[in-house]
């Protein structure tokens, strides 16, 4: 079993929608032991598998959503459903906040499950960040990590 888990969300060739997987590497490469960080490109019902026996879960995603691109947002998905705005299009057959709420129902989501997303511009087929979701990473970036010493510690 590992205590917590961070799961870059997205697909590689989406624009703005790679920022999960992006994310994901960046931290693997400076998470503290102890702590999986994986990458889910396909159906995001296998979430439930990823993060079976987990304590915590953390999820970074791009997201569509009303406010500018490149707002950083935080929602604790343990505490209450996702809000009603990002239950807009997604790419998968099973979205994110499917994939939650049924994790949620077959009581089979982790203790503290948090999402982290910047508000995508772009989720057109090609490559690259957006310029604004590229300025955002930083921030995003000391929000997962300042979660991550609290979440590590105890």
């Amino acid at each position: 079993m590992n205590d917590i888990v961070l799961i870059g969300l997205g697909s590689e060739y989406r624009s703005d929608d790679a920022l999960g997987l992006l994310v994901a590497r960046e931290l693997s490469r400076r998470a503290p032991a102890g702590i999986r960080v994986l990458e889910a490109q396909g159906e995001l019902v296998s979430l439930l598998h990823v993060w079976d026996g987990a304590r915590c879960a953390l999820l970074v995603d791009a997201l569509n959503a009303p406010d500018p691109p490149g707002a950083v947002m935080r929602f604790d998905l343990s505490a209450a459903a996702l809000p009603a705005f990002l239950k807009m299009a997604s790419s998968h057959l099973v979205g994110l906040v499917e994939a939650v709420e049924l994790a949620r129902q077959l009581k089979r989501l982790p203790r503290t499950t948090i999402l982290y997303g910047i508000v995508g511009k772009c989720f057109d087929m090609g490559t690259g960040l957006s310029d604004c979701v590229v300025k955002a990473i930083p921030e995003l970036l000391r929000l997962i990590d300042a979660d991550l010493r609290v979440l590590h510690t105890t």
